[in-house]
């Protein structure tokens, strides 16, 4: 079972990803941490500001990953914000039948209520050197183009209107991933 979690930044994907890794023991892979590999290698020019850019770099490389789990029957939970809005393009059905799809996304009334506290919780996983970027304008418009782009495709999204905890709870208990028998022995 491949877990693919995608959403704008701030939005909860890694907060979601450590969770899951600690009910249902899966690892997880984040997208960014292999973004800063492939910088800091310097097997790439590009820099973290290069989104789209940084996007058709990785996809390839997170796709074969998780073709790769697929095909060892291995679990796994790929989160970041570098996932194509077209993503399902890049499987075969044989690969979708493992893979759950999860978008987390904030509605403009809760960016507007809670952004102190979106942004107090920037760095609760992983550390953010430079958060100066992140404005409730910049949040609004990341999230609409999330929101935009994955609904334009098919793809349903968790949107945040009220209390984060109680949605990322609601998706924990939705995408119980299911099991080969050989794996529960």
């Amino acid at each position: 079972m491949i877990i693919l979690i995608a959403g704008a930044s701030h939005g909860g994907k890694t907060i979601l990803a450590q969770r899951m890794l600690e009910k249902y023991k899966y690892p997880y892979l984040s997208i960014d941490h292999l973004k800063m590999g492939l910088i800091r290698s310097g097997m790439t020019d590009l820099t973290p500001e290069e989104d789209d850019e940084l996007t058709d770099h990785l996809c390839p490389i997170v796709r074969e990953i998780i073709k790769t789990a697929v095909e060892n029957e291995q679990n796994l939970i790929v989160e970041g914000g570098y996932i194509p809005f077209d993503w399902r393009n890049s499987f075969d059905e044989r690969y979708l039948q493992s893979i759950r799809f999860i978008c987390l996304a904030m509605s403009d009334e809760y960016i507007d209520s809670h952004f102190e506290e979106i942004k107090s919780h920037g760095s609760d996983i992983e550390t953010r050197l430079d958060d100066s970027y992140c404005t409730v304008e910049q949040l609004k418009q990341d999230n609409h183009q999330i929101i935009d782009g994955y609904q334009s495709n098919g793809e349903k999204i968790t949107l945040i209107t009220e209390n984060f905890d109680d949605s990322i709870r609601e998706v924990l208990d939705q995408h119980i991933p299911f099991c080969r028998a050989e794996t529960l022995l």
